[in-house]
């Protein structure tokens, strides 16, 4: 699945659609003065200053820039509502004109054809609101209910078409110079499910651990997800035409699977669906670790979260080569009482070893939050930030959001979408606002661009010596980073580590990206 390619050509080429942009640009305010000639991230730095409030040039410049990975991703959250809709009708689905939703036929009685939906009108545009935050206003019904409730309204449409909809995915993020995606699927759903409601739970997770595996139906489920995931990505790669001179942008994304567990299931299915994600991590390089999803807010994650920690406990030393990031503190005053508050990022990492939290937007009603942050920090644990998705869930935003409280500790970040599909965004949107909203300079996003690369599951060395300031191993010095003659030790770790390797061509695109602007001016 590492399917992959260099970001050069991608790059240079969409940097033709900003140019007519980009031209009339004066250099920035007090260039001239400068001592010494600038380098030229320096003088790129100072263009994205001088555009920072012009809306389209913003756009144009964040689009073309090297943008790293999207490390926390749900793939039917992820496509375009469009597409989810003509997948329905491609299959013979139904959709419900009074509450939305899709269904198997017959079609009868309140249940319409999803053809119908396809084209122009009234239902199409019901279909599209209902599915996605489309044209959203909270009133009667807040963001997070409208946000959650599309799942359900779409799930029919969802499942049967993975590799087709990996390929939207990844065709936007090549567009965009990402070339790194997690994405977060559910493997073997309906037969975990079954094995879980047929064993039932054990407070023992070492007897219940055992159960699970004996007679060989646990490692049947992690045969059938391996299948299943052979069917999507040999769709993946049709669709895409992937290794042939045909191939659309999609295959030079490097794809990596995370497996989902439901927080709001009962015990025993959220203990079986870890630990066949753990089973697959520790079987398939293509899947990378395990997370849980759905609110957590639901009463039912709120009771089980610190025994779900613990079954993280439990799991993680019997399976080393499985990685761990959590949703946690995705929640604000109101949503749930304030002792609620008070420890899921805590817990999080230090019960349940999570190496990245994605969203953690409670992270100042925690105790002590100034020594969980100085923690996050010490730990080099991530957070995975999706500003508009937090805005529309949670409604915190701005100077509320804490991405510049995480900044000031030195804890990494890395912006990432979410569910583009719902929100109706992609990352450029997200780059864009950072960028204005918190006036984050061309290096600050470009080292948010490293993170998303240096942070994702991906195997091998990476191409830095450590976390703090992006220096390259002693390999890879002496040569400029991301030259296409690496020296023979480096070329070694790049032919061996995927990445260093993709770490490598991210640099690269950085040098033709700046070199590319700066010859328009």
């Amino acid at each position: 699945m590492a399917i992959m390619m260099s970001l050069r050509r991608t790059t240079s080429a969409a940097l033709v659609a900003c140019t007519a942009l980009l031209l009339p640009l004066a250099p920035a305010a007090g260039a001239a003065d400068r001592p010494g000639p600038r380098s030229a991230e320096e003088a790129v730095s100072g263009l994205l200053d001088g555009i920072r409030q012009d809306p389209a040039r913003l756009d144009a410049f964040l689009r073309a820039m090297p943008k790293g990975g999207d490390l926390h991703n749900h793939l039917s959250g992820a496509v375009s509502t469009e597409l989810l809709i003509r997948l329905a009708a491609q299959d013979g689905l139904c959709i419900d004109s009074v509450t939305l939703a899709s269904a198997t036929g017959p079609c009868q009685g309140t249940l319409r054809p999803a053809q119908d939906a396809l084209a122009e009108g009234e239902f199409r545009t019901q279909v599209i609101r209902a599915w996605s935050m489309q044209d959203f206003t909270p009133g009667a019904e807040s963001g997070h209910d409208h946000f959650f409730a599309t799942f359900g309204k779409f799930g029919e449409a969802s499942w049967r078409h993975p590799g087709t909809m990996l390929a939207e995915v990844t065709d936007t993020m090549a567009a965009q110079h990402q070339s790194y995606l997690e994405t977060m699927l559910t493997p073997s759903s309906v037969g975990v499910a079954a094995l879980a409601a047929e064993v039932g739970f054990d407070p023992d997770f070492a007897a219940l651990r055992q159960k699970l595996l004996a007679g060989g139906r646990m490692q049947a489920l992690v045969d059938g997800a391996r299948t299943d995931l052979d069917t999507a990505m040999a769709e993946y790669q049709a669709t895409e035409q992937c290794g042939t001179a045909q191939a659309r942008p999609g295959c030079s994304v490097t794809v990596r699977i995370q497996s989902q567990a439901s927080r709001a299931s009962t015990p025993a299915r959220v203990f079986a669906q870890l630990l066949l994600g753990m089973e697959l991590a520790s079987q398939d390089e293509r899947f990378v670790a395990v997370n849980l999803v759905q609110p957590e807010d639901y009463q039912s994650s709120l009771d089980n979260y610190q025994l779900q920690m613990e079954m993280l406990d439990f799991l993680r030393p019997l399976y080393p080569k499985a990685h761990i990031t959590l949703h946690a503190g995705e929640l604000v005053p109101g949503l749930v009482k304030p002792s609620d508050l008070a420890f899921h990022i805590r817990q999080a990492v230090l019960t349940g070893h999570a190496e990245r939290i994605g969203h953690g937007v409670d992270v100042t009603h925690e105790d002590d939050s100034a020594e969980l942050l100085r923690t996050l920090a010490e730990r080099k644990v991530l957070v995975e930030v999706p500003l508009t998705s937090n805005a529309q869930i949670l409604q915190v935003e701005g100077q509320e959001h804490p991405f510049p409280l995480y900044r000031k500790y030195g804890v990494p970040t890395a912006l990432a979408t979410d569910d583009p599909g719902v929100e109706r965004i992609d990352i450029t949107h997200e780059y864009v606002r950072a960028a204005r909203t918190y006036g984050l300079s061309y290096p600050e996003l470009k080292d948010l661009a490293r993170n998303s690369l240096e942070y994702g599951f991906v195997a091998g060395r990476s191409l830095w010596r450590d976390r703090d300031g992006f220096k390259p191993v002693p390999e890879c010095q002496g040569r400029t980073l991301g030259a296409e003659n690496p020296t023979p030790k480096c070329a070694a770790l790049l032919a061996a580590s995927p990445k260093a390797a993709l770490e490598w061509k991210q640099e690269g695109a950085f040098r033709a990206f700046e070199a590319s602007v700066l010859h328009l001016q």
